[in-house]
């Protein structure tokens, strides 16, 4: 037996919360799936400094816990699982998690996307005592101090400037002896002061006191020779990955995996699925714009149910 649904919700960040407390004021009492970290990740963010309406800052989980009161309040049924396959081919859309199956009349995708980790422990073990992945949430916290930024790319050199604005010197630590980042950014870099290049050389363990880092331990890509970098933030802009994996061949992405949707709406590929926050976003990345394209999703949801005749 499945589960037939006005609306469903995959995902529990700021868009999936948001466009979760839209809907249920619009009385479509959705269901959303909060997946196996509900909050997304600002569940791994210390404290928000600029998220608007908290003057003193907030911490991450705290903010998500707001969101998801404010949304159950006004109705909103939630699942602590996560959708593990889709088929939008037919209507009522399927949305099965594990062997329970779920029907829609529209869906709304929110399923976030993931900052890339280098996979070593000592990364982990010092997230949010001075490992981030995320320069724009961050940085302030680094006032007067020297960081590491590990990458090559736009983002790495973008945050490596911006952090700049903080820290007293910013280290960008690469594998290679050249860049990928665009040639206005890398000129850019290059002209700041601040900014210091490590080249071939590859982060093989995050050093600390267990309270906060204190270093990096950096081995030469040619050589293999180790040294050390004494640093007091480490910075990871080796990309993002959207959480689509379950959506390929179901909705149309770019190349590297972020559903298209078409401006200035939410509406995704297939009509009736509909996609907001960090999942159609590899611009912004925010919290705060996250929550704004949830709102607009469930609009366009409620919009497009109404001319269905589902109220």
């Amino acid at each position: 037996m499945s589960q037939h649904e006005k609306l469903v919700i995959v995902g529990s960040g700021p868009a999936g919360y948001t466009a979760a407390l839209y809907a249920s004021r619009a009385n479509l009492a959705p269901l959303l799936f909060e997946g196996m970290q509900p909050g997304g990740q600002l569940t791994i963010t210390t404290e928000v400094e600029n998220y608007p309406g908290f003057p003193d800052g907030v911490m991450g989980p705290e903010l998500m816990e707001k969101f998801k009161a404010q949304a159950e309040r006004f109705g909103t049924k939630f699942v602590p699982a996560d959708v593990t396959r889709v088929d939008f081919t037919q209507r009522p859309f399927r949305l099965w998690s594990d062997d329970t199956l779920h029907t829609a009349d529209a869906v709304i995708v929110a399923t976030g996307a993931s900052a890339k980790w280098l996979g070593i422990p000592s990364e982990k073990a010092y997230m949010g005592k001075g490992v981030s992945a995320c320069a724009t949430c961050d940085g302030f916290f680094f006032r007067g101090v020297e960081v590491a930024v590990v990458g090559g790319g736009d983002t790495a050199v973008e945050e490596a400037t911006f952090l700049t604005k903080y820290a007293s010197k910013v280290y960008l630590v690469h594998r290679r002896d050249e860049l990928r980042a665009s040639k206005v950014m890398q000129e850019r870099a290059r002209k700041n002061p601040k900014i210091a290049f490590v080249w071939n050389s590859a982060v093989v363990e995050v050093l600390g006191d267990g309270k906060a880092v204190t270093g990096l331990k950096l081995e030469n890509t040619r050589t293999r020779e180790t040294s050390v970098l004494a640093v007091q933030g480490f910075f990871l802009a080796i990309g993002h990955e959207p959480n689509t994996r379950i959506f390929r061949g179901a909705l149309e992405m770019n190349e590297v995996g972020y559903l298209r949707v078409q401006a200035p709406s939410t509406r995704t590929s297939v009509t009736g699925v509909f996609a907001a926050g960090d999942v159609a976003d590899p611009t912004y990345r925010q919290a705060v714009t996250a929550a704004g394209s949830g709102c607009a999703a469930a609009i366009d949801a409620e919009r497009w149910l109404g001319e269905h005749g589902i109220h």
